[in-house]
């Protein structure tokens, strides 16, 4: 079989599985709207700060469903992926002619069909609840686009994480670990109106900002080519660095014999 059709194969099992199990497709969709309805509920004094980029918090809030669901992506990934290394799944695929490249990939391939399904129920939702995108159609797009790539970098670490541990416990405390890292960003304010020099110092550090950030530019400022350019230089760096250390875990888990 060439490379793309092994691809298939393994996506169409990995979206199987995905679509087989609700506890996998609900909570990634339902769980983030129902904090964005908290947040945008109890912050929305926060508009009334001087220099606060709009009046509708929920223009701000947005970016932040795509990123939680991005979290669920990594721990998807990466229970899957462990799941199969604890059912001897990996080892037997190692007696086969497949591909580590397809191995990957397809297993990727369900919890994007989750990310990007969730993107768009997240993006629908806004609209319907009075969402404005100042950069019209296309900045919808855009803003897909990035959330999907968001998506992948954060569901290639957890599939790298899975499958260097080979547990499911593991991949498990990550979500606490990447959700300090959306807590210590620029979720709740802008950068520069969060008064505690700690915490902003944390949040410019913080590579979440920049991709929360560049999803949130293209409602708020339209156009913002910087924005755009450091989130999706963000999101691509860790898709980098996720694919590559997950293919590092998986060729010294696929020991052919």
């Amino acid at each position: 079989m060439s490379l793309l059709a092994q691809v298939g194969e393994m996506a169409r099992r990995s979206i199987t599985q995905t679509l087989r199990q609700p506890a996998l497709l609900v909570p990634p969709i339902l769980f983030p709207l129902c904090l964005l309805a908290v947040n945008v509920g109890g912050l929305d004094a926060a508009t009334k700060l001087p220099g606060f980029p709009t009046d509708n918090y929920l223009n701000f809030a947005i970016a932040i469903p795509f990123m939680q669901g991005a979290l669920f992506a990594s721990i998807n990934a990466g229970s899957s992926l462990a799941r199969d290394v604890e059912t001897g799944f990996l080892k037997r695929l190692a007696l086969t002619p497949m591909q580590r490249s397809a191995l990957l990939l397809g297993n990727l391939a369900g919890v994007m069909t989750v990310a990007a399904l969730a993107s768009l129920v997240y993006l629908v939702v806004g609209l319907a609840a009075g969402l404005h995108l100042d950069a019209g159609v296309g900045g919808g797009l855009v803003l897909i686009v990035l959330a999907f790539l968001v998506a992948l970098a954060f569901a290639s670490l957890g599939a790298w994480v899975g499958l260097r541990a080979g547990s499911g416990e593991a991949v498990q405390g990550l979500f606490p670990v990447f959700f300090v890292f959306l807590f210590l960003s620029s979720q709740a304010l802008p950068r520069p109106l969060i008064e505690q020099d700690w915490f902003r110092t944390i949040a410019t550090w913080n590579p979440v900002s920049y991709m929360l950030e560049g999803i949130r530019s293209v409602v708020i400022t339209g156009w913002d080519q910087v924005a755009l350019e450091r989130g999706f230089a963000v999101a691509i760096v860790l898709c980098a660095v996720g694919i590559v250390g997950a293919s590092r875990a998986l060729q010294t888990r696929l020991v052919r014999t």
